[in-house]
């Protein structure tokens, strides 16, 4: 386990996950083991969404990928390249076409191993200061790399009626609850606020998107994402991608206390 300090900020991470981020003593990070979900974080990389009615394939410039929901890069273990008082680096690397046990093989997929038809690396920093914990995801590959990035935090609610506000628009759990595995989608903004029992603005760079899912009253995912993936036809996936226009892209979702 590793942490971060600053000031009355605290954040625990756990081979690579964001397990918890305290701010004056209160917890935001939904804690494993609670009703809802059994993770805190996880990436969606390269697609995101699900991939069963399509047989588990996407399309891709080169060859078709063998692809389970929101991508194999959740399959793959972060190594941490640095760790100082406020700063922590992991990353993921993978090379073309190699297999990668899938996990959700058998209860939930027929596809025992998953691979890609590109190289990437996968960085991920955080970075602890005044404006609070910042998150800082890079992609790195060959020129015109496909790829959508979704990142996918769980936050803990504490009160019966929490609400999250993209500028003119308030949208209580209720809503999110009844979209159900499709997430509520929120489309072309860079910045929402959960209010619970404190403000918390999430503001993304990159992203241009959110999705908002939980099915417990407990905890709220705040997605950020590249692409709403229900917006099309599984098997049309593809049309979500963008390309890597140099060897390398940055992403930023920082999650800053509101006073």
């Amino acid at each position: 386990m590793i942490e971060l300090h600053f000031e009355q900020q605290s954040v625990k991470i756990d081979a690579g996950e964001l397990v918890g981020y305290q701010v004056n003593g209160h917890e935001y990070i939904h804690q494993k083991g609670k009703p809802g979900w059994r993770n805190s974080d996880t990436e969606m990389f390269p697609i995101i969404g699900p991939t069963a009615e399509a047989g588990f394939q996407v399309q891709t410039p080169r060859d078709v990928a063998v692809q389970d929901q929101h991508g194999l890069l959740r399959e793959l273990d972060y190594e941490l390249v640095s760790h100082v008082e406020h700063i922590a680096v992991f990353k993921k690397n993978y090379k073309a076409n190699t297999p990668v046990p899938n996990s959700k093989y058998p209860e939930k997929s027929n596809k025992s191993q998953l691979f890609w038809t590109y190289d990437f690396e996968f960085e991920k920093k955080f970075v602890l200061g005044e404006n609070g914990l910042e998150i800082r995801f890079t992609v790195r590959g060959a020129r015109d790399t496909p790829f959508m990035l979704g990142y996918h935090p769980a936050f803990n609610l504490v009160t019966t009626n929490p609400i999250i506000i993209a500028e003119e628009n308030a949208i209580t759990l209720p809503q999110v609850l009844a979209v159900g595995n499709r997430a509520f989608k929120v489309i072309g903004y860079e910045e929402v606020i959960l209010k619970d029992k404190n403000e918390l603005r999430i503001t993304t760079e990159g992203f241009g998107n959110f999705m908002l899912w939980t099915e417990v009253p407990n905890m709220v995912c705040i997605e950020p994402i590249t692409f709403y993936p229900y917006d099309v036809a599984q098997k049309n996936l593809h049309d979500g991608f963008q390309f890597l226009e140099t060897g390398e892209k940055e992403f930023k979702v920082t999650l800053t206390v509101v006073d």
